[in-house]
């Protein structure tokens, strides 16, 4: 494949897009309109749509945590609040604020007052290293993040040489009511341990900071649809993590496409319990969950720790939902789990999964035990993300469930597959899967040229991923073409592993690949050639987890005495390896 080359040969031609045109409506549920346009036009920004929704659904609960819930007019006020407060302190449209959380109330609360300011949004993972958030930091050019204080040591150790001049520390029970928002804040400090020591000289509380905002006015800032939102990091198609520019059209149309498809199927008069156990970080929860759903007056149940099963059982089990959107690995932890097995599924209609791809086991047993379809889907964060969904309609259950496609093309959205010397491929046959729509990102932060790379000049977004149409239009992922390895449902990058094995002193080379795993979908492998025999796979992993997330963190290691297999250039054949 000719992975990230110009797409410019394979411009779309009258007959290109009669062709595409026939699967946009190839199986569409009637009702669902193949163009978005006139509906995305009445908007401008994210927080416009956000603030319409929650005067709609003011009175309704619209977050909870660990049982505590907010109304929508609730949050709105609150994230008005925050916004004013960040326009007091100096922050102006464009800057870029960090969000480094897991999920919690403060997390709407937040995201929705930084758009509301004008700023950007950038989405921090919390169990990030000091160096993977330095990096982060450095290169979005933060002037402010807002930490959870579990993770202010790493802040601590990363902030030297970033812009970031103003800091926000809060605590899990910071929104919550009276002795219980104080009672989980010191459970988390003193009895589970989970708040290690930090110095953040001149940090914000966010309970002082909060007193204060709700003080302030906001004031009204113009927003365009085509102002940059969030920085969503991401490997791209390959190496170090980088910026997509998501703007507010982005964001707005993924998230009409998203709710066109499914939310005019349920009674929005009826409070909709919806899980969200994916982080908020996570560019499929921000869109499926925190946006489409507050489109039908959602109630979202935010899970912080979706990996404990035991614990996101003990919070669901005063709860009834009737959606849930998460990813495979996630699935399958909750049905090897009794009590969730036993639980009450009558409401449980959709279940919605992306992030990796779905095991077909997986996904019969989900709805052998909930009654429910697994719905499985496609997309990257670089379509903000959703591109293919698989068929949803309520009224014909008999129609939905997991067949082993991602299903078809969301409206307005044109999915093709490209040959290696860069014309359409037909049906049946694979290629590298090109999209193109209003859910494409604007580009990478400050990376021209990694732009170039992966969009074209008409528009269409290079994926790195080989697909296949089917006749029905539906889509059929085959492979990746790049070596990205994907873990639990992040992206993970050789380059960057490698990058950190080889600066151990005792490495001669090093290549990462991924490895079939049932329970993650892939782990990583890496092959080293050591410098001395003295060099062991403890001390590697070691050396490894001292530096880099948990989920990126290599799991087998093999020694070879023999270099590792290269092209004439010098590049690791990986491929060969693996």
């Amino acid at each position: 494949m000719s992975g990230g080359s110009s797409l410019g040969v394979a411009a779309a031609t009258e007959a290109d897009q009669l062709w595409a045109e026939r699967f946009w409506t190839r199986n569409y549920r009637p009702g669902v309109p193949v163009c978005i346009e006139d509906e995305l036009a009445r908007w401008t920004s994210v927080s416009q749509m956000f603030e319409a929704d929650s005067r709609r659904f003011a009175d309704r609960p619209g977050y909870v945590s660990l049982g505590t819930a907010l109304t929508y007019g609730q949050v709105l006020a609150a994230a008005k609040a925050f916004g004013a407060w960040l326009q007091s302190i100096g922050i102006q449209p464009g800057d870029r604020v960090a969000l480094m959380m897991p999920n919690g109330l403060q997390y709407p609360t937040a995201l929705f007052g930084v758009l509301f300011a004008g700023a950007v949004v950038v989405n921090v993972n919390p169990l990030y290293t000091p160096r993977e958030l330095h990096h982060q930091l450095k290169d979005s050019g933060a002037v402010a993040i807002v930490v959870m204080d579990m993770f202010a040591r790493t802040l601590e150790q990363a902030r030297e040489g970033t812009d970031v001049r103003q800091v926000v520390v809060t605590s899990m029970g910071d929104m919550m009511p009276g002795l219980k928002g104080v009672a989980v804040s010191a459970m988390m400090r003193h009895v589970q341990k989970l708040v290690p020591a930090y110095r953040l000289p001149g940090a914000h509380r966010w309970k002082a900071m909060m007193r204060r905002a709700r003080r302030l006015t906001l004031k009204p800032v113009e927003t365009r649809p085509e102002d940059i939102a969030f920085l969503q990091y991401t490997g791209g198609t390959s190496g170090v993590a980088k910026g997509a520019m998501l703007t507010h059209r982005n964001i707005l149309a993924n998230t009409i496409q998203g709710r066109v498809w499914i939310l005019d199927q349920i009674d929005q008069n009826a409070p909709l319990g919806n899980v969200t156990m994916l982080p908020l970080y996570h560019i499929f929860s921000l869109t499926a969950n925190l946006m489409m759903f507050t489109g039908a007056g959602g109630r979202n149940i935010l899970i912080a720790n979706p990996r404990d099963a035991k614990r996101v059982e003990w919070i669901l089990r005063k709860e009834r939902f009737v959606g849930m959107t998460g990813l495979n690995t996630l699935f399958s932890s909750l049905l090897k789990t009794e009590a969730f097995r036993n639980r009450d599924f009558s409401d449980l209609r959709l279940t919605i999964a992306g992030g990796m791809a779905t095991q077909k086991v997986v996904a019969e047993e989900w709805e052998a035990v909930t009654g429910a379809p697994l719905i499985d889907g496609y997309g990257l964060t670089e379509t903000s993300p959703v591109v293919c969904i698989g068929r949803v309609d309520l009224e014909h259950p008999e129609t939905m469930g997991f067949d082993g496609t991602v299903g078809l093309p969301v409206p307005s959205t044109e999915v093709r597959m490209r040959r290696d010397n860069g014309s359409w491929a037909g049906i049946d046959e694979p290629g590298e899967l090109c999209v193109r729509g209003p859910q494409v990102m604007l580009g990478y932060w400050r990376r021209p040229d990694e732009t170039a790379r992966v969009i074209s000049a008409d528009g269409w977004l290079a994926t790195g991923d080989v697909g296949v149409m089917q006749a029905d239009g539906r889509v059929r992922l085959v492979d990746r073409i790049k070596d990205m390895i994907l873990v639990s449902g992040f992206n993970v990058y050789p380059g960057e592993i490698e990058d950190v094995v080889a600066s151990h002193p005792l490495v001669e080379e090093v290549a990462a690949v991924g490895v079939p795993d049932p329970v993650q979908g892939e782990k990583i492998k890496i092959v080293v050639v050591p410098r001395s025999p003295e060099l062991t796979a403890e001390m590697l992993i070691a050396h490894c987890r001292a530096q880099l997330t948990a989920y990126k963190t290599p799991r087998l290691v093999e020694f070879r005495s023999e270099p590792l297999p290269k092209t004439p250039v010098g590049k690791v054949l990986r491929r060969e390896l693996r």
